[in-house]
């Protein structure tokens, strides 16, 4: 048995794309919203099955890690999230980068030799990493145009990523990964009026205006916005994060969205400013259900009365 386990969103759906493409392999997939990333618990694996695991923090899925390779399994690992111990076992394959301007759809292109490169362009525009994907479609030789249509591509995937669980998402990430395998090309997909590109626009451009109705606000070194208690508020937030952060790329950005409709409980998306990639992941580890990478964290759960504290954390670190 073969199992692939990724990361629900743009960087975790395209890292695995390609490798699809690259060696087509029937396998049991295991996904979930972008924020579902102990993926490996309770997997029944057993000695000589094999998986692949893409973009899901290590250090977070330590254990379940420990348990598949104790089974026998052999893993293929690849991530760019702070992996905190690695083990050393004959069985485990790992390629971790953790450069900020670096995200597992990159590291996948590079093992491929960019065999599918627009692709991997488009998962790092969907990751926020504008600048280095512009670089990357610039050497590439791409139009203005294709950038744009790589840049919109790789948002709307990751888009669809973000909400409390698979029913507030349009496409379950599994359900996007597979059809999205069936096109060679980002411009196939693109082309093709029955696409899920072409839905998730529509969608992603009515959540858009819901969320631009929405207040911010502006303090010295971060700006903050707090959604109502929709769906649409839980998928929007990633987007509107990276729109935000491209809008004002000198300030950290947060997005918070209460989980209860008496707003006791907050998820919170924190990105790091654009000029200033670090610290995102440590500064949301210090609230209990935090964690993250330098340049973008989250905490699912917040208690009101700690968002004065969260403020106050991050303004003092990006001051």
């Amino acid at each position: 048995m073969h199992y692939d386990v990724f990361n629900g969103d743009a960087d975790g759906i395209i890292a695995l794309l390609q490798l699809r493409l690259e060696q087509p392999l029937d396998s049991v997939l295991r996904t979930g919203v972008k924020r579902d990333i102990q993926l490996l618990t309770d997997l029944p694996v057993k000695q000589g099955d094999t998986l692949t695991v893409l973009d899901v923090s290590m250090a977070k899925n330590s254990q379940g890690l420990r348990s598949v390779l104790e089974q026998g399994a052999e893993v293929f690992y690849v991530d760019h999230h702070l992996p905190g111990p690695i083990p050393q076992h004959p069985c485990l394959t790992s390629h971790i980068n953790t450069d900020a301007t670096m995200c597992t759809a990159l590291i996948v292109d590079e093992l491929l030799k960019q065999r599918y490169h627009q692709w991997a362009i488009a998962a790092a525009y969907g990751d926020n990493l504008h600048r280095v994907a512009t670089e990357k479609a610039k050497l590439a030789h791409l139009s203005e145009t294709q950038r744009s249509r790589l840049e919109q591509l790789g948002t709307l995937i990751n888009y669809n990523s973000y909400g409390r669980t698979v029913a507030d998402l349009h496409y379950s990430p599994s359900q996007l990964f597979e059809q999205l395998l069936a096109y060679q090309t980002t411009e196939a997909v693109i082309n093709d009026r029955a696409s899920p590109y072409h839905y998730l626009q529509e969608q992603h451009e009515n959540d858009m205006a819901f969320a631009s109705q929405q207040s911010l606000v502006e303090y010295s070194a971060l700006q903050m916005v707090i959604l109502p208690n929709q769906s649409a508020s839980f998928r929007i937030s990633g987007a509107l994060g990276n729109d935000l952060s491209n809008q004002a790329p000198q300030k950290a950005t947060l997005i918070l969205t209460p989980l209860d409709e008496h707003s006791e409980q907050f998820m919170v998306s924190l990105r790091a400013p654009l000029h200033n990639r670090r610290g995102a992941g440590d500064i949301c580890s210090q609230f209990t259900t935090g964690g993250g990478r330098e340049g973008a964290g989250g905490i699912n759960q917040l208690g009101k009365e700690q968002i004065d504290a969260l403020i106050q954390a991050v303004s003092d670190f990006y001051r």
